[in-house]
C-alpha cells in the first residue's frame, strides 16, 4: 500500500497562493497517494472557551480525522500581517482542544510563499517554533519569494536557482522518510 501525503496552504482564501504551492509540491511525490486538502472544507466558528462548552464543531473532529490519515504533512504557511491566517490559527486551536500533538509526530514538510520578498517567512518561522509542541515533525523548510514573479501555474518555480533548492528540499525529505522505513 502506497503511503498518504496530505497537503494544504494553510489559508482559507479562494486563491490561496500556498494552497497553489501545496499542490505544486505534491506533484514531485508521484510514488505516494497524494490528497490536497482545502481549509474551506473545515469551516469552525472563532474558538472561545465558552463556544468550547457547548460543544467541539465537528469540522475540526473531521480535519483532525484527515491529518490522521496522512503518513506524511505538506502545509505551506500563508502570512498575514507577519503572521498565520486566522482561519487557520482558528482552525488549528480547535483541533489542538482534541488532541494537544494534533500533528501527530507526522513528518512534514514545511512551505511558505508571499507576493513578497520575504516568501511569508515570518509565519514559516513560527510554525517552525510552535509546531513541534504540536506534536510537528518538521523535517524540511522551504520558502518561497515574489510568488508572482516566481511561479507560473503551469511551469511551477521559474527561477532555476530557487528551483534547485525546492528540489534539494523535496529529495532530503523523500531520503529521510526511506532511511526512518
Amino acid at each position: 500500500m502506497k503511503k498518504k501525503i496530505i497537503g494544504f496552504g494553510a489559508s482559507i482564501s479562494t486563491t490561496s497562493i500556498n494552497k497553489a504551492f501545496a499542490a505544486y509540491a505534491l506533484t514531485f511525490f508521484p510514488e505516494y497517494e497524494v490528497e490536497l486538502v482545502d481549509l474551506n472544507h473545515y469551516e469552525v466558528p472563532v474558538f472561545s472557551v465558552d463556544c468550547e462548552k457547548e460543544n467541539c464543531p465537528e469540522e475540526a473532529k473531521a480535519f483532525l480525522a484527515k491529518l490522521k490519515e496522512a503518513d506524511y504533512i505538506i502545509c505551506a504557511m500563508a502570512e498575514h500581517n507577519r503572521n498565520w491566517t486566522v482561519g487557520f490559527k482558528n482552525l488549528f486551536d480547535w483541533c489542538s482542544r482534541l488532541d494537544l500533538k494534533l500533528l501527530q509526530n507526522k513528518p512534514m514538510l514545511l512551505l511558505s510563499t508571499s507576493p513578497g520578498g520575504y516568501g511569508a517567512q515570518n509565519s514559516l518561522n513560527i510554525a517552525k517554533t510552535i509546531f513541534p509542541a504540536f506534536g510537528g515533525n518538521i523535517q524540511n523548510t522551504f520558502a518561497l519569494p515574489k510568488f508572482y514573479e516566481n511561479f507560473d501555474s503551469t511551469k511551477g518555480i521559474l527561477d532555476q536557482t530557487l528551483l534547485a533548492e525546492f528540489k534539494n528540499q523535496v529529495h532530503d525529505f523523500k531520503t529521510k522518510q526511506i532511511d526512518e522505513n
